[in-house]
């Protein structure tokens, strides 16, 4: 069985890489900021693709009750990110303080729009520690004790 990343969630990663790849060209400290935000996110976001994110595509039809045995096969994504959520937050730690010095060098130089995007973009990584990542968790959690036997 395949397992999709819901279309928001796809759509908004799209718009922040490509928000952070505007920020890597803007040149000067901005620039090299937005560098050191995408050194250390871009491995982060495709560990987030492979499998903390696509078990959430299961959501609606698990909310509607609908269990089926070839949906076993996502607990290969959620067991490992249940092992791998430590080094995973360790990651935001990273990337939030990266995206605190992007931050701070655009406030210096009155480009509001790379403050605002940083902020989102930290915003998104409490999101992704408060609620996605518990959601895939208890994915797997919940159709472990629906497939028993």
């Amino acid at each position: 069985m395949e397992f999709k990343i819901p279309q928001p969630l796809k759509e908004e990663h799209e718009e922040l890489h490509s928000d952070l790849v505007k920020a890597t060209k803007a040149g000067g400290k901005i620039g090299d900021a937005a560098k050191a935000v995408a050194g250390v996110l871009h491995p982060h976001f495709m560990k987030e693709e492979e499998y903390a994110l696509p078990p959430l595509g299961l959501l609606i039809v698990l909310a509607e009750g609908k269990v089926a045995p070839e949906m076993r096969d996502v607990l290969t994504m959620t067991d490992k990110l249940k092992r791998e959520l430590p080094q995973m937050l360790e990651e935001h730690k990273a990337i939030v303080g990266a995206l605190e010095n992007l931050r701070e060098v655009a406030k210096k130089e009155n480009k509001i729009e790379y403050a605002h995007f940083a902020e989102k973009l930290i915003l998104h990584a409490r999101t992704e520690e408060e609620v996605l990542y518990p959601a895939a968790i208890l994915i797997g959690e919940y159709l472990k004790l629906k497939l028993k036997g």
